[in-house]
């Protein structure tokens, strides 16, 4: 039996840098009325299926075998694990997924493939399975999908009785999968999945997909219609105070496909001189096309139409919204009901919270062999809601939505979300072969003929993506951005310009010159030199940079803002060895909150940016902080297969390269 290595209970530290209760678990999921309150102090992460050498073949899911399980996640530290996905051929021998949480040494929660959708709380619809079709033999396959939260305080295992690997069904394999997960300074305010959690509440929200998931009492209505004639605009909300938008309800009588992309929405907030939205009005609603409706909880449209959203956007000056007409033709009658929810029913402290924005829209554009498309960037602070890609081509082969998503955040050089294929990421599979698939939080129509396209909306309702400095989302067409499909989108998100991280300091390990500024100190050196090496993305070119190894530890001394609220490090690492793990101590003061644990590796794309959170408790006030990374390998548990040692070797040592320093 696989046995969890047992940590130390972690120390609870009050104040600055802890989550609160609204923002994490069940009650983040049901209260989508707080989707404007920024999330300063929350990381999202992204563990599963990549194909380690940069191209689209992400069919093995595992990061070491464990005695006779396969670990899939290895995380320390409190978090919650939002999104849970694994593709499996239903004839296949079925895997046990284990969930082991805060260091316990036998499993808390098991559940098959078979029980996605039945066993609690693992329920339909937060959880289920997709069955795709047979699709010329290389089906029918299941996509196995779950977005019960399940918080944890100090660590999370999750392990697999079957090695996933392979994408042959007639050999039984059936391996790709994800975990999105977001982690927290400290556990204040989390209390640790069990399986008879009650999540009646959140299901019965997801039930209600069409009708405002959050509270409507007290909310005001203002309604209008009118046709817009080409080149002309319409102005349907326009007012001054502090309130929110509660909801929008657009209705375009006889509304084509190309009046999707004619018709434009535009929103200002408080007096800004630019839109913070400016978006083709398909785009805005989630779907592109209309062939089919889309119902989704925060975003909808209808064939004929009906057009919907439900989030929550606050103002504390002035809004302004208009519909411009950009095509040829007047439209027929364009109606609105706007619901607006006063600040006696609602309050945003406007200290707190963001406004709801959208990167500026990508038009149709071909794509450029061998880079990703950026669907969008921002710059500032915010945490991304959802993002919308659509891909089209005139040859059905080459619009499988194959090519993986890969997501950025504060100018970080490794991805922080990527998917098994994009069409995973919306948490479905094979290239979305069906007319239209949806969920509450995430689906895509689909349209066949002389033009093959799709429009795929993945909305973000639990596992929001936090930035600090920015964001940036990209996606590979096809195996390795070989095929001449054509990419549009957008995401959404919550934000404001100032950007919450500064760049106090920055350590260059091997150099000189930096390493006496920064009274760095290395014991137990094991190597230092020059690599070359490359990150997990699209582009192709090396990069050099020097560094050090070691068994014991460093140590290095940082500048910081005296009023910060906490401190972030960035590494660049060498991640050819997995599970590298250390040790941190501030001024003398270790951490206990969590040790910097990576758990994964790359021997091909060996560059590796990976941040650890020091809480505000341990640098409050002070301007210059002492740093000591302490080597501190976990206990080495042998696997059943010899073979598997050195198919995942442990980490021989600490590597590092270069330290970034944020307040």
């Amino acid at each position: 039996m696989f046995r969890k290595y047992c940590l130390l209970a972690a120390a609870l530290r009050l104040g600055l840098g802890g989550v609160s209760m609204a923002d994490s678990g069940l009650a983040n999921m049901t209260r989508l009325e707080r989707l404007p309150f920024l999330k300063d102090h929350i990381q999202v992460h992204y563990e599963g299926s990549i194909d380690k050498q940069g191209g689209n073949a992400d069919w093995d899911w595992q990061l070491y075998q464990a005695g006779d399980e396969w670990v899939l996640f290895d995380v320390e530290g409190p978090g919650c694990v939002y999104n849970f996905v694994q593709h499996r051929y239903p004839d296949s021998e079925e895997p046990v997924f284990r969930f082991y949480f805060d260091g316990a040494a036998e499993p808390q929660f098991e559940i098959r493939p078979s029980e996605f959708g039945k066993k609690a709380p693992f329920v339909e619809p937060l959880a289920a399975i997709y069955q795709g079709p047979y699709d010329n033999g290389r089906g029918p396959i299941w996509v196995i999908r779950s977005f019960v939260p399940m918080p944890f305080r100090t660590s999370c295992w999750v392990t697999s009785s079957v090695r996933l690997e392979g994408f042959d069904r007639a050999l039984g394999h059936g391996g790709w999968g994800h975990i999105t997960y977001h982690t927290y300074p400290t556990a204040d305010g989390v209390e640790t999945f069990t399986a008879d959690m009650d999540v009646s509440e959140l299901a019965a929200l997801w039930e209600r997909t069409g009708r405002d998931p959050k509270p409507t009492d007290g909310n005001e209505t203002e309604t209008g219609s009118r046709s817009v004639a080409p080149g002309a605009s319409c102005v349907i909300y326009d007012r001054r105070g502090t309130e929110s938008i509660a909801s929008i309800h657009l209705n375009v009588l006889r509304c084509t496909r190309p009046q999707r992309k004619d018709l434009r929405i535009r929103i200002w907030w408080d007096d800004e001189s630019e839109p913070s939205v400016d978006l083709p009005l398909g785009a805005f609603f989630g779907n592109e096309f209309g062939v089919t409706d889309t119902r989704y909880l925060l975003l909808g449209s209808t064939k004929i139409g009906d057009f919907y959203s439900y989030f929550p956007m606050p103002y504390w000056e002035s809004a302004r919204i208009e519909v411009v007409n950009e095509g040829p033709e007047r439209t027929a009658d364009l109606s609105w009901r706007i619901a607006r929810r006063p600040t006696d029913a609602m309050a945003y402290p406007k200290d707190q919270c963001g406004y709801f924005r959208a990167s500026a829209y990508y038009p149709e554009t071909l794509v450029t062999p061998g880079r990703d498309t950026t669907i969008g960037e921002v710059s500032g602070r915010g945490h991304v809601v959802g993002g919308l890609v659509t891909g089209t081509s005139e040859n059905e082969q080459y619009v499988s939505c194959e090519g993986d998503v890969r997501i950025y955040f504060d100018g970080i050089g490794t991805p922080q979300i990527e998917s098994d294929g994009s069409e995973s990421w919306a948490c479905y599979g094979w290239g979305f072969p069906r007319q239209s698939e949806t969920n509450p939080t995430s689906g895509y129509d689909r349209q066949t003929g002389p033009l093959c396209a799709f429009s795929m909306l993945r909305l973000c309702t639990g596992d929001w993506y936090p930035f600090q400095r920015g964001a940036r989302f990209d996606i590979e067409a096809g195996g390795a951005n070989d095929w001449p499909m054509r990419h549009s989108g957008c995401f959404y998100y919550y934000g404001v310009d100032a950007p919450g991280l500064e760049l106090t300091d920055e350590v260059d390990v091997g150099d000189a010159g930096s390493e006496q500024a920064h009274d760095y100190t290395v014991e137990g050196q094991t190597w230092e030199g020059e690599l070359v090496a490359r990150y997990e993305d699209d582009v192709s070119t090396e990069a050099t940079d020097t560094g050090r190894a070691f068994t014991g530890a460093s140590a290095f001394t940082v500048r910081i803002r005296p009023d910060n609220d906490g401190v972030r490090l960035r590494r660049r690492s060498d991640q050819q060895f997995g599970r590298q793990r250390a040790r941190v101590y501030v001024d003398g003061e270790e951490v206990v909150e969590r040790a910097w644990y990576f758990a994964d590796r790359n021997p091909h794309r060996r560059w590796l940016d990976d941040e650890f959170q020091i809480p505000a408790s341990y640098t409050r006030g002070k301007d210059a902080i002492r740093i000591r990374i302490e080597f501190a390998p976990r206990d080495y548990v042998p696997p059943a297969d010899p073979a598997a040692a050195e198919t995942f070797p442990v980490a021989p040592a600490w590597t590092e390269f270069r330290y970034w320093v944020y307040s």
